[in-house]
C-alpha cells in the first residue's frame, strides 16, 4: 500500500474515531493516529522526530482541550494544547512539506452577529476556550500560512462525551429536563465533518484558508433537544428557559451560526442536513436486540 499517510491527533476523541471509521473504507489512504500520549504535540523536538520518522503526506489536528467550563481556571492547560501545540504542529508540518488541517471553532466569536459568520467576520471570543483556540488559529497562520483551518460548531457523535449522548441518557434518568432555547447555532455531526476533510485529501485540490463547517439548519439547543427526544421515542417533558436561568462558569456565544458558503464551493462539498444526520447518529447509537 503506496497512498500517502495521513497523521491524525487527537485519535480519541469524537473527530478522531470517526477518522479511524474512514480508514477501514479509504484502503489507499494510510492513516496513524496518536494520542497526545503517544506523541506530546506540545513538544517541538518529539513532534519534529515523529514527523521525521513517518512523512506524513497530511496532519490532521484534531487534538484540543474542549472542557470550556474547566477552562476558565485551567488557563495553562488549554493554552499549551489549544495554542502552543497548534503552532507547533503547523511549524514542523511546513518544515517536513506537510499539508495541515487544523480544526477550529465558532467559540472564536462573540455571539452577537444577526447573520451567519462568515470567515471575514472579526473574532471577539467571549471565553477562555475561544481565546485559546483562536490563538491557535494566529499562532497556526503564522508560522505556517499554506495551512486550512475548519472551524465547526456543537459537534457530537457516537464517540465521546457531547450534548446528544448526555440528553439520551438523561433523558432515560429523569422525567423533565430544562434546556436552554436561546443559544442559536447548528449542529455538527463528526462524520460529516470527517467526510468532508477526506474529500478535501483526496480531490487533491489545497486552497489554503479559514473555512467554516457545520450541517445546515439553524436551531436553539432546546430544539436540538427535542429533536433528540422525539427521534429516540422518548417521555421526557423538555422544557425551555433563557441561558440566565442555566448559569455556567464560562459565558457561551448566544449566536453561533457559521456560513458554510466557502467551503462548500471552494471543494464542492454537499452537506447534509441536521436532522438527517441526527437520525443517522441515533441509529449507531441504538441498543441492538
Amino acid at each position: 500500500m503506496n497512498g500517502p499517510i495521513i497523521l491524525v491527533t487527537g485519535a480519541n476523541g469524537q473527530l478522531g474515531k470517526e477518522f479511524r471509521e474512514l480508514s477501514a473504507i479509504h484502503t489507499t489512504l494510510r492513516f496513524v493516529f496518536v494520542t497526545r500520549e503517544e506523541l506530546p504535540i506540545q513538544e517541538e523536538e518529539k513532534v519534529k522526530a515523529f514527523f521525521s520518522e513517518i512523512k506524513p503526506a497530511y496532519c490532521i489536528n484534531c487534538a484540543a482541550y474542549t472542557a470550556v467550563d474547566k477552562a476558565e481556571t485551567e488557563r495553562e492547560l488549554a493554552y499549551q494544547v489549544n495554542a502552543t501545540a497548534t503552532g507547533i504542529l503547523a511549524s514542523v508540518s511546513k518544515q517536513f512539506n506537510t499539508r495541515f488541517i487544523h480544526i477550529s471553532t465558532d467559540y472564536v466569536f462573540n455571539g452577537q452577529s444577526p447573520v451567519p459568520y462568515t470567515e471575514e467576520n472579526g473574532t471577539e471570543p467571549v471565553n477562555y476556550y475561544g481565546a485559546s483556540k483562536l490563538k491557535g488559529e494566529q499562532l497556526c497562520m503564522h508560522s505556517n500560512p499554506d495551512v486550512i483551518i475548519i472551524r465547526t460548531a456543537w459537534v457530537y457523535s457516537a464517540f465521546g462525551h457531547n450534548f446528544v449522548k448526555t440528553m439520551l441518557r438523561l433523558m432515560k434518568e429523569r422525567e423533565s429536563l430544562q434546556v436552554v432555547n436561546d443559544q442559536v447555532g447548528a449542529p455538527t455531526y463528526a462524520g460529516d465533518l470527517s467526510k468532508a476533510i477526506i474529500h478535501i485529501i483526496e480531490n487533491k485540490k489545497w486552497l489554503a484558508g479559514i473555512y467554516h463547517y457545520s450541517n445546515t439548519g439553524k436551531i436553539s439547543w432546546y430544539d436540538f433537544a427535542i429533536a433528540i427526544k422525539e427521534l429516540s421515542g422518548s417521555n421526557c417533558v423538555i422544557k425551555p428557559i433563557a441561558s440566565d436561568q442555566y448559569p455556567t462558569v464560562a459565558k457561551r456565544p448566544s449566536f453561533s451560526l457559521l456560513n458554510t458558503e466557502k467551503i462548500r464551493e471552494t471543494f464542492n462539498i454537499d452537506i447534509p442536513d441536521w436532522k438527517k444526520s441526527l437520525e443517522h447518529c441515533l441509529k449507531l447509537l441504538k441498543p441492538h436486540p
